[in-house]
């Protein structure tokens, strides 16, 4: 993923997807790249990717979000 960056990494399905519903709602996309074994899911993480130029804002917006 050229020009992404790499901003939040979890091995919580779940919580992904509350982060990825966070950026969205700010208006940054991203991308979920869940690396996750099928049979193991201890085993691997679940990565989310934002344009680069828009990461800063991402990791604030994430800082914000799990201070609260």
């Amino acid at each position: 993923m050229k020009n992404w960056d790499k901003i939040f990494s979890t091995r919580d399905l779940a919580k992904a997807s509350i982060i990825k519903g966070l950026l969205e709602e700010n208006e940054v996309p991203v991308q979920i790249l869940n690396k996750q074994d099928s049979s193991y899911p201890m085993f691997g993480d679940i990565q989310l990717y934002v344009p680069a130029h828009l990461s800063i804002t991402a990791k604030q917006l994430i800082e914000k979000a799990l201070l609260n």
